[in-house]
């Protein structure tokens, strides 16, 4: 998955957990979620910013 794609489901996540009709092990599973995806994102940024500090290194 790409980073926008992790981007995009953190985000999503975000939004639900604002619905305040959610259970609470609901809630739970959203957040694990979400923080899965910007953990995810971070990993693919991290990678690009390696890849870029070679070009200029």
């Amino acid at each position: 998955m790409s980073f926008e794609e992790n981007l995009k489901e953190a985000n999503e996540a975000l939004e639900k957990l604002n619905d305040k009709e959610l259970s609470l092990d609901e809630s739970v599973k959203i957040y694990k979620a979400g923080l899965e995806s910007i953990k995810k994102a971070r990993l693919e940024l991290e990678k690009a910013k390696l890849e870029v500090e070679q070009i200029d290194g």
